[in-house]
């Protein structure tokens, strides 16, 4: 066979050097490659022969220096500033077009959907440990709704916290300090000796799951454009999948075991974050914006490779790491999300996680409150079943979503749901019989629910790399401000036989939540993600 002697690329003849690495098999776990005979590889019409080299220059020799340790146990791959010139170059949104969607991205899926069943789980659990835990203690109506409230104030702090921790030092560094508190306390919560204590621990059990938004920009990032709304749906799946494990386990367990049962077996997907949490990547978008080009491509060889599919021919680079935009580099702060422009993005989108989360709580909690008044009693079976039967009225909520959001986009599908979920919680303004009334919560959860899946996608999609995490944290933590006030209102309200008042509350939140959408200056739906304020 003819060997050309050079490679033809964005119609730049480059000389063929004298050795070129390539893996020809890998394991993306242990970081293994292997090759040992000469193989032919070609681009576009032109061949060439790539051998084995032991090339220091190699991509896993500039992290190995970078990090200051041995290349011996790094994995050889080859280098494209090597291959071709200077002028051949490519952008991460286009090597990820080139990736698709496999089993790379599939990996990432797995471990920030079990990141987002976490939080579902613990959140879901304060409809069955509150009215547990009150005739066994003593408390009142008001000391059982605060143990929800405890956990909104944590989740309000991490949320926070943790956007900034991501921006600033890495993703997985705010899933590693998130999974150490959110098992540590939730496991000892489970033998709490008192009220006050089990406050406490709830409390930094909220502040642990307040990185739930983190799990979901991190996975955002490894999405190629054209899929993003149907597999970010796909990712929301595992919320409503938290929620059915959790009534099931309730179901099962508290009956028989108790509430301490419930909250230790509750921490579960949280030890299974930290077990997992070496064998995934960081995200390669966050090491581009902070100039780790060397870094994301190695990231990006390795999905390669999963995905059998192959990089686009030059060297990644980054917009901001060609502009030598110094700016772009600081520590994101609240001023940058008031900037003239993102203050339009960022005020609806507050008002809108207040009143969407107040909305979808105040339905959770009023379904264990209308059943347990039912029933008038927390052993009675009904409360697990309707909790369980609304819990899966979020399935056809996500079905639709996925239908809809990339066709009609973000805004248009929000707005539909609000609107429906809106006539379907009003019959509940009077006091209706068993079948209405559930009825009513299961469309009203189905729609409600969606929308709050929507606005999850719209938030990270509206804000540039640099402060994601950050603008969706705060974003998240005005939200919990909701989920804190909820509580009081669904708990007291109904206990009260105030029903009337507490629904029309919801509706108004529904109504406003409905309101921001429409103020919200941009559609994302088929927008390419930016990497810094325009």
């Amino acid at each position: 066979m003819k060997l050309h002697p050079a490679i033809s690329a964005c119609r730049t003849a480059v000389p063929l050097p004298s050795k070129i690495t390539f893996p020809s098999s890998s394991s993306y776990f242990n970081g293994v490659f292997t090759t040992d005979q000469v193989i032919i590889s070609h681009r576009n019409t032109c061949c060439f022969v790539a051998k084995r080299s032991s090339n220091s220059n190699s991509i896993a020799s500039k992290l190995a220096e970078e990090r200051g340790g041995s290349v011996a146990n790094e994995e050889p791959t080859f280098d494209d500033n090597k291959i071709v010139d200077e002028e051949v170059s490519y952008k991460l949104d286009w090597a990820l077009s080139k990736l698709g969607f496999g089993n790379f991205q599939f990996i990432m899926l797995a471990y920030a959907g079990l990141g987002w069943i976490a939080e579902a789980m613990e959140m879901m659990l304060l409809s069955f440990v509150g009215p547990a835990i009150q005739p066994e203690w003593g408390l009142s109506s008001g000391e059982e709704s605060f143990i929800s409230t405890a956990t909104f104030v944590g989740m309000l702090v991490g949320a926070y916290v943790w956007g900034v921790v991501s921006d600033s030092y890495g993703r997985k560094k705010g899933f590693l300090g998130a999974s150490i508190i959110t098992s540590v306390a939730g496991l000892l919560s489970a033998i709490a000796p008192n009220y006050t204590l089990l406050l406490i621990l709830r409390c930094f059990i909220g502040a642990g799951l307040g990185c739930g938004h983190v799990f979901s920009s991190w996975f955002l990032e490894f999405v190629p454009t054209p899929k993003r709304g149907t597999w970010m749906v796909v990712f929301a799946t595992f919320w409503t999948v938290g929620t059915i494990i959790e009534a099931s386990l309730a179901w099962s367990i508290m009956p028989s075991f108790g509430w301490r049962w419930l909250l230790g077996l509750s921490t579960i997907p949280s030890l299974l974050m930290l077990l997992f949490y070496d064998q995934v990547p960081e995200s390669p978008r966050y090491l581009c914006t902070k100039g780790k080009l060397t870094e994301a491509r190695y990231i990006l060889e390795k999905g390669a490779t999963l995905n059998r599919k192959e990089l686009p021919v030059g060297r990644l680079v980054s917009d901001h790491i060609n502009q030598g935009d110094n700016e772009y580099r600081r520590s994101p702060s609240l001023p940058m999300l008031l900037s003239p422009n993102l203050i339009g993005t960022t005020l609806p989108l507050w008002c809108l996680y207040f009143g969407n989360t107040f909305s979808y709580y105040g339905i959770v909690l009023l379904t264990s409150q209308l059943s347990i008044l039912q029933s008038e009693s927390i052993q009675n079976s009904s409360l697990y079943t309707n909790v369980f039967v609304n819990s899966l009225a979020e399935l056809p909520g996500l079905g639709l979503a996925a239908i809809i959001l990339d066709k009609l986009g973000r805004k248009i599908s929000m707005e539909i749901m609000f609107v429906a979920g809106f006539f379907l919680l009003l019959p509940l303004v009077i006091h209706q019989n068993d079948i209405l009334t559930t009825t009513s919560l299961f469309g009203a959860r189905m729609f409600i629910s969606a929308s709050f899946i929507v606005a999850c996608i719209y938030a990270p999609e509206a804000y540039p790399t640099n402060i994601r995490a950050t603008g969706v944290g705060i974003a998240t933590a005005v939200g919990r401000t909701g989920g804190i006030v909820c509580p009081l209102v669904a708990v007291g309200l109904v206990s009260s036989c105030n029903q009337t008042l507490a629904v029309m509350l919801f509706e108004a939140m529904i109504l406003v939540s409905g309101l921001c959408v429409v103020l919200l200056p941009l559609e994302t739906k088929g927008r390419e993600l930016t990497d810094e304020v325009e």
